[in-house]
């Protein structure tokens, strides 16, 4: 009976595009349930911050304190974690990569978050930094060369745009100073993720933040005593300032890179959709702010679109890798 002889050869190939292809499936899964816990931890940076620093009428801790006092005390335990794990030192090109992280993720985005705070409630904070997928994904995009469909983006800016419409009504169809203040703490913010994802290719992701917080040690360390609160500071505050300090500053980046860097920046980051409603969950308990029917639609909207958008960035990878 006469064979073909192409089959051999053709039934490795297709095996291994089989086999690459459910590489990518299995990557993306884990990167979405690696970004879905930092999005967890950082759903509570806004509510937590805002305990520390309290509004502008009643301040506590001031932001400045918060937003570098907790990069200080994250160095100093990131410091003692990469001596203990002997992680190897960065190169030169890897040392240059994590300064522009640190500009994002240990100065712009804490900083201009924690004054914004203090003109604006939680839940409006929260909502405004919905867009951060986005302007995440479109740095990721461009620095990252990481192109997507057309399809991918119009689901990701539907999101952003119910987002927007939230932040919009809850404004009272205004801006004020604190948006401004959260657009400039998200631009910076995005562009330290992006930069901390491409090291996170080459580097173990918990050693990326680890590095990055030790190397801004001589910056934080010092601003941080310096701005020690004079006065007495209730204890909720301090203990708002703590989680950000090890969970939002430390510990949640340990998941967050590890997601960007198996899934790909560009779709893991469209799970941070949810974390402004995480967040407005979160500020009902611990800050006793209103939580009303409207924004439960709003939530159940942006969990439908983020689950389109994560759909349509596995066909793109399977695609791509076919």
């Amino acid at each position: 009976m006469p064979t073909s002889p192409a089959l051999p050869a053709n039934v490795p190939a297709a095996t291994a595009s089989r086999a690459t292809g459910l590489a990518h499936d299995r990557d993306l899964r884990r990167g979405l349930v690696y970004g879905l816990l930092g999005v967890a931890a950082f759903a509570l940076t806004i509510p937590m911050t805002r305990l520390a620093s309290g509004p502008a009428e009643a301040p506590q801790l001031s932001a400045v304190f918060v937003a570098i006092g907790r990069a200080a005390v994250a160095g100093l335990l990131a410091l003692v974690y990469l001596a203990w794990s002997r992680a190897h030192r960065p190169t030169r090109a890897q040392w240059r990569q994590l300064a522009l992280t640190g500009i994002g993720i240990v100065f712009g985005f804490p900083l201009f978050m924690g004054l914004a705070v203090l003109h604006v409630d939680a839940v409006h904070a929260s909502v405004v930094t919905g867009i951060l997928p986005l302007v995440t994904a479109a740095m990721a995009a461009w620095l990252l060369h990481q192109p997507q469909r057309a399809s991918f983006w119009l689901c990701a800016g539907l999101g952003t745009v119910l987002v927007v419409a939230f932040a919009w009504w809850r404004g009272g169809a205004t801006l004020q100073l604190g948006d401004a203040l959260l657009l400039l703490a998200l631009v910076l913010g995005a562009h330290g993720y992006v930069c901390g994802a491409r090291l996170s290719a080459t580097m173990a992701p918990a050693h990326v933040v680890s590095w990055v917080l030790v190397l801004a040690l001589p910056v934080t360390l010092p601003v941080a005593l310096l701005s020690w609160p004079a006065q007495p500071v209730p204890m909720a505050s301090w203990l708002g300032f703590a989680y950000v300090a090890l969970f939002s500053m430390w510990l949640g980046f340990f998941a967050w890179y590890r997601g960007l860097a198996l899934g790909g920046t560009v779709r893991v980051s469209q799970v941070q959709l949810l974390q402004p409603f995480l967040s407005v969950l979160a500020a009902v308990p611990i800050l006793g702010e209103r939580l009303d029917a409207a924004t439960l639609l709003f939530l159940l909207a942006v969990m439908v679109v983020v689950n389109v958008s994560r759909r349509l960035a596995r066909t793109t990878a399977r695609q791509g890798s076919s």
